[in-house]
């Protein structure tokens, strides 16, 4: 009796069949991380586009030149604002001036240096710090601050007198103590525990194989950092001052505290002046028709200025990689 040989199956296509398992999971993800990323550009435009239809009062009633334009005086309907965005831009430089080496140095401390007992308690006051209600900074600064502050003012301004370029940044110093330099220390203290936090991270994701590396090789505790830690950490660090930028910009209460409530173009940082969000809380509850806005379209200007630094920032941190050889 012959037996029949059945010949083996088939192999089947690499499409035909059941598919492997996680697959469904996998492409479900993917558009769930794509639909995130879409959504958030989404928001950014939505909040483009509502705030500038609100501000069209603004711009019709001064055109772009209202952009140009230091006057800003409600009473006779005149809403420049160049002098606002200048107050704006300063305040924040004087912050990120402080902040970021402060920031910088106690990242470092607390990844590199600090005994482990220590780095704890340190992250947890850090932390902290950027728990504290801006609003508590600013009464803070306003009852204890100002007045010591006052003081010093004065005793710069007397001892520049009559050198060039230092007379103008600090001649007629503020009396009360409320002036650019005062609300820039003020949001520096506020921004450093953020852009220590992510700056940390950052430092803490060097991989220790590289700085053993550099250690074997001889280097100092310095050398390493500068030559393994830094460019490792350049694109996080850079990401941090933005961030911090943002903060900085965008704080409202504590600025308007101790600024001095004064929208002017002016050199002189011991002086008072006035930001764009600081006037948006001083005067939104009373505007009314062309007023209301022009504060909202101070925001949306403060919006797109945030964004265009944002850019500026990438940019040069492109460049710099480009000349380094570093691919991203």
């Amino acid at each position: 009796m012959a037996t029949e040989t059945l010949a083996p199956p088939s192999p089947q296509g690499l499409r035909e069949g059941k598919p492997p398992p996680g697959r469904t999971t996998d492409r479900l993800f993917r558009f769930l991380c794509l639909a995130a990323g879409l959504l958030v550009l989404v928001i950014l435009g939505l909040i483009i586009v509502t705030t500038a239809g609100q501000a069209r009062d603004w711009f019709n009633a001064e055109g772009l030149s209202a952009l140009f334009s230091t006057n800003w005086d409600p009473a006779h309907q005149h809403f420049g604002a160049l002098g606002l965005a200048y107050g704006t831009l300063l305040v924040s430089s004087i912050a990120l001036l402080f902040a970021v080496p402060v920031s910088v140095g106690i990242a470092l401390f607390v990844t590199e240096v600090a005994p482990r007992f220590l780095r704890r308690p340190i992250v947890y006051v850090i932390d902290l710090l950027a728990a504290i209600p801006s609003v508590v900074f600013g009464l803070w600064a306003l009852t204890e601050f100002t007045r010591p502050l006052a003081n010093i003012y004065r005793s710069i301004s007397s001892a520049t007198s009559g050198i060039p370029i230092l007379d103008s940044l600090f001649a007629h110093p503020s009396s009360s103590g409320q002036a650019f330099f005062t609300a820039g220390l003020v949001v520096a203290i506020m921004i450093t525990p953020i852009i220590t936090a992510i700056t940390r991270e950052v430092f803490a994701t060097t991989p220790a194989s590289q700085k053993e590396a550099a250690l074997a090789l001889g280097a100092t505790r310095w050398e390493m950092i500068r030559g393994s830690v830094f460019p490792h950490s350049r694109s996080g660090v850079v990401s941090a001052v933005i961030i911090g930028f943002g903060r900085a910009v965008g704080e409202t209460i504590a600025v308007a505290l101790v600024v001095g409530s004064s929208p002017r173009l002016t050199a002189q940082i011991f002086g008072t002046g006035d930001t764009m969000a600081s006037i948006i809380a001083n005067e939104f509850g009373d505007a009314t028709g062309t007023w209301r806005s022009a504060l909202i379209g101070l925001g949306l200007v403060l919006l797109i200025m945030t964004v265009i630094l944002g850019f500026v920032a990438r940019a040069i941190l492109s460049r710099a990689d480009r000349r380094m050889g570093i691919t991203r």
